[in-house]
This record gives structure tokens, C-alpha cells and sequence, in this order.
């Protein structure tokens, strides 16, 4: 059986996306991370692990594919809690939020 060991980013600051990540999943970041290269243990929950490296050109499209976070305490508790680590709000729908972590990389919350 294969399964997905990690999700990799491509970023600008690796370090900096996966300070952030960690924070916002609750993951464990890397004690040998750098700005070229990082990488998040997966929380408890048990899902892939994030790996993010340092690119040299800046994105040129959107991603066809993101994370979608569900808030258990609500979204817009979660919202606060995110931009406190630094993403920002691009569009509320609502029953869906949808943000952008510190490089632009977009992410849903929802409950």
C-alpha cells in the first residue's frame, strides 16, 4: 500500500511558512530547519508530514489544490487565531473563510 509520507511547499522563506505551519497544526518543527529548508512533524492526528523548500522563482499561478482546516471552536475564533500567526483573510464567505499563510499560500477555514 502507498500512502503520502509528507505535503511539500515551495517557498521564498521556508522557515518562515513553516513556523507557521507548525503553530496553526500544532506541529513540531524541525530543531535542523532553515530559511532553504524545513520540515513539520504532523501533529498527534497522524496526517503527512510538511516538508518546505526554498525556491528560487516566485509563484507564477495559483495552487490547484490547499488545506481546508476545520474549526472546532468556530471560525471566527480560529480566524483571530491565525492572524495572530501571521496568515491573512482574503475572502469571507461566511460558512467558509478563505486566508493566505505568510508567502500568499491560500487555505480554507470551515467548521
Amino acid at each position: 500500500m502507498t500512502y503520502i509520507k509528507s505535503v511539500t511547499f515551495d517557498c521564498r522563506d521556508a522557515l518562515v511558512v513553516a513556523r507557521f505551519w507548525a503553530a496553526a497544526l500544532g506541529g513540531e518543527l524541525d530543531a535542523d530547519s532553515t530559511p532553504d529548508k524545513a520540515y513539520v512533524e504532523a501533529p498527534g492526528w497522524g496526517g503527512p508530514d510538511l516538508w518546505f523548500q526554498r525556491v528560487p522563482e516566485e509563484p507564477s499561478a495559483k495552487l490547484r489544490m490547499h488545506f481546508d482546516l476545520r474549526a472546532p471552536g468556530g471560525i471566527p475564533a480560529e480566524v483571530k487565531r491565525l492572524e495572530a500567526l501571521g496568515a491573512t483573510i482574503a475572502r469571507d464567505h461566511g460558512d467558509l473563510v478563505e486566508m493566505h499563510d505568510p508567502e500568499g499560500n491560500v487555505f480554507c477555514v470551515e467548521d
